[in-house]
């Protein structure tokens, strides 16, 4: 075995089986050869059901087949015994000699234990959050962020080329209504009295743009209340109406000077976005504008092409996508009749692009209420001979947060939502990136803010930072060079706690694997709580100090390579790995 690459076990046994499957079965039988990871411990370190998957295709008795296939599994030098259980399952039992020396492996391997090859460079972007820049980010927006951060650390753990992007809706009306809502605080400031409209942005953080607008140019922006109102339906008849003709009238009114009423807020928001998100230890490859995507044509390029295949048609004046074609429950307006065009437009300009750019998959995190979204946007991409199976949707569902067992008000100066910035600061960085991953993404997420911050072996986080602290204490007590502890024979675990560990250090590039390939980093923070649950066990059932000098340096070199592995995955996870608590 060579002493500085990690078997894949996995991988080894499978190429095992394939010459014999190949003879076995006849031409044409596509069967996966999987192994699985048996939930007790007597039913042997790895399992396969293979023998009963082929047992109806060759007509054979699953236990005859097992019998062959256990046989030819003899010959891994990683294998103590294999065993038939049951109707035909295979249990694999690997030698202990392999597991000892397991913790040589991940001291080698250091930062990079863990490490796989199973995207093998494929270039791939995971798009997230991209939340519209009209006010801070809410804790909604926040497991987006922590999931898709954390799904990227996997993905490029997993092999794969990573680009991390921010789709920046700074086109539309959203961005209209919040530089009017802004220009109207702005002319409250002036003394101007205003009505200001329910459905426009009430935040504070609204007023204080204002004010910095106010600071800067005074009166420069300031119209007559009755050129502002002109023309505007009464907001009882129409709420939308009444933002509509709004606009329009700031638009013509503020001339030139309207530009630099969006481009400001724009700026404001944004900025205050990466803020929060670089804060919250989530940074970005890439923030491509959507108004770019109009600058350069390439929504009305998107359009056309559409038009040209015919899968567009024209009603009431609109021009409509054939997305029933396509399994969407209605079809879709891509241009209304004032010619403009939808957000649904640039949408399909910007998966376009997406590919364009070379990305040979696109991973879009998106909130659980855009599930309808999907058969219309990879319709649209069939529409334009793309690879819809290329686009993956991971979805996101909301948390709620709660507070001595009750759900918290969700509530905030605005009065609409608890942001980001706010829970980080109640609970702390650490504690909500690994409570958002808890639980899968499309799962509903109920955030208990009590337990977050509490400093006790309930709390997920805690328990698991806790842990590597631990070891980091004991290593100081010995107090020598821990680099030694490569080269230290690990022999002298033999105990079964022992070698359970030395299991859960093998399994921690394997979950790493099924993480990527899943989408599913909650699996990386499943396994630490695990790992950490026995090294807790086995810190306080176990002297590492011991007076016999071999078996000492085995338990040491076992827990510190417990520390990296526990390092390695929080750090996928965006969470720190104190040295003590």
């Amino acid at each position: 075995m060579n002493s500085s690459i990690q078997p894949n076990f996995k991988s080894h046994f499978a190429e095992i089986l394939r010459p014999v499957l190949s003879d076995m079965t006849p031409s044409g039988l596509d069967v996966d050869i999987e192994f699985s990871r048996p939930k007790q411990a007597s039913h042997g370190d790895y399992s396969c059901n293979l023998a009963m998957q082929l047992a109806k295709p060759l007509r054979r008795s699953p236990r005859d087949i097992a019998a062959s296939l256990a046989d030819a599994l003899l010959a891994s030098p990683y294998l103590e015994k294999v065993e038939i259980a049951g109707a035909g399952f295979i249990n694999l039992f690997l030698t202990t000699s392999v597991k000892q020396q397991f913790p040589q492996y991940v001291l080698k391997g250091g930062a990079t234990f863990g490490h796989v090859d199973v995207g093998a460079g494929k270039k791939i972007q995971v798009e997230f959050v991209s939340a519209n820049p009209t006010g801070p980010l809410h804790v909604g927006h926040g497991r987006g962020a922590a999931f898709g951060a954390s799904l990227a650390n996997v993905l490029a753990a997993g092999g794969y080329t990573v680009t991390r992007e921010y789709y920046v809706n700074d086109a539309g009306r959203q961005m209209d209504i919040l530089a009017l809502s802004t220009w109207l605080r702005y002319l409250e400031l002036n003394g101007i009295a205003i009505r200001f409209p329910g459905n426009a942005y009430q935040g504070e953080y609204v007023r204080d743009m204002a004010r910095l607008i106010h600071k800067a140019h005074a009166g420069r922006y300031v119209h007559e209340p009755d050129l502002v109102f002109e023309g505007a339906p009464l907001q009882e008849n129409d709420a939308e109406a009444v933002l509509d003709g709004l606009i329009a009238n700031a638009k013509k009114l503020l001339g030139q000077d309207y530009a630099y009423i969006h481009s400001f807020v724009l700026t404001e928001q944004l900025g205050d976005c990466r803020n929060d998100l670089m804060e919250f230890g989530v940074v970005f490859d890439t923030w491509f504008s959507e108004q770019s995507l109009f600058d350069s044509g390439a929504v009305a390029s998107a359009v056309q092409l559409l038009e040209q295949g015919s899968y567009l048609y024209q009603q009431d004046g609109a021009k409509w996508f054939r997305s029933t074609d396509f399994g969407d429950e209605k079809d879709r307006v891509v241009q209304r009749e004032n010619g403009q065009f939808t957000y649904f437009a640039s949408d399909i300009a910007y998966h376009i692009n997406k590919f364009q750019r070379g990305f040979e998959c696109v991973i879009d995190v998106w909130g659980a209420d855009h599930h309808g979204y999907i058969p219309r946007v990879k319709g649209a991409l069939r529409a334009l001979a793309l690879d819809p199976a290329k686009l993956e949707i991971a979805l996101v569902q909301f948390a709620v947060l709660y507070r001595d067992g009750k759900k918290a008000p969700m509530s905030t100066r605005a009065g609409e939502f608890v942001t980001l910035r706010e829970l980080r600061q109640e609970v702390g960085n650490d504690a909500a990136r690994f409570f958002y991953v808890l639980r899968k993404s499309d799962q509903h997420l109920d955030f208990d803010l009590d337990l977050a911050k509490s400093q006790s072996n309930d709390n997920p986080v805690y328990y698991v930072q806790y842990a590597h602290a631990r070891v980091c204490s004991v290593l100081e007590q010995w107090g020598e060079d821990s680099s030694v502890l490569v080269a230290a024979d690990m022999s002298p675990l033999t105990n079964a706690v022992e070698l359970s560990l030395l299991q859960k250090l093998i399994d921690y590039p394997e979950l790493v694997e099924a993480a990527a390939r899943e989408l599913s980093p909650h699996l990386i923070a499943f396994y630490l709580r695990e790992l950490a649950g026995e090294f807790h066990s086995y810190y306080n059932a176990t002297r590492f100090l011991v007076p016999d000098i071999p078996l000492r340096l085995a338990r040491l070199g076992l827990v510190a390579a417990i520390r990296q592995v526990l390092s390695n995955g929080l750090k996928l996870l965006g969470v720190s790995a104190p040295a003590k608590m």
